[in-house]
């Protein structure tokens, strides 16, 4: 790991900059490869999050690492995977804007510490903070867009799979798997529509 991604990480344990500190058991970073060219976004951890200090280890997890196979991506090779929150909100609510502003600074380092070619953001939340737009994410996902010279591709986070588990076409598990599907393609040099422009994040 590059010195300048440990010192991230480091300073991101010690973090006091919300009430979530508080209550927290770990700081929550990371997991995965940290020189990935994908780095997979979500929301915020959950309870078994929480009490391990890695992202996506719960259910969700255990569906999106199933995910990423199901498209020839290992998750702790292919992907760096983190939260746009660092810890747990009580009762797993969703972040407060307050929250979500303390926080930002983090995300924003990690990503150009990461450097990853693309973003694939999971989840309305998570999209519409970093995005900085309220379109739903139902008309978001599937297409590529670009930020600060990322692709970007928004689709639906895994706890909305769970909830919703017919892999019928159309169906929000098959959707997912398309924008995954894009994403791997991208992986391998082939983007639909969008080129991102030369500019340093």
């Amino acid at each position: 790991m590059r010195v300048s991604l440990e010192d991230f990480e480091a300073s991101c344990l010690q973090c006091q900059r919300c009430d979530l500190a508080k209550e927290r058991q770990h700081v929550v970073v990371s997991r995965g490869h940290p020189s990935a060219r994908l780095m997979v976004i979500g929301e915020a951890p959950g309870a078994d999050e929480d009490a391990q200090g890695r992202p996506f280890v719960g259910r969700s997890g255990r569906l999106l690492d199933e995910c990423l196979a199901d498209v020839g991506l290992d998750q702790e090779e292919d992907a760096y995977i983190c939260n746009l929150i660092k810890c747990r909100p009580p009762g797993n609510r969703r972040p407060s804007p307050a929250e979500l502003k303390a926080c930002r600074p983090w995300l924003d380092r990690q990503i150009r510490e990461v450097n990853p070619e693309i973003l694939f953001i999971l989840g309305a939340t998570a999209t519409a903070t970093l995005l900085e737009c309220r379109t739903p994410i139902s008309r978001l996902r599937g297409a590529w867009t670009e930020w600060n010279g990322r692709y970007v591709m928004p689709s639906f986070h895994p706890s909305y799979l769970l909830r919703n588990p017919s892999r019928e076409p159309g169906k929000p598990r098959a959707l997912f798997m398309a924008d995954l599907t894009s994403v791997k393609h991208a992986l391998n040099g082939v983007v639909s529509g969008l080129a991102p422009d030369s500019s340093d994040p």
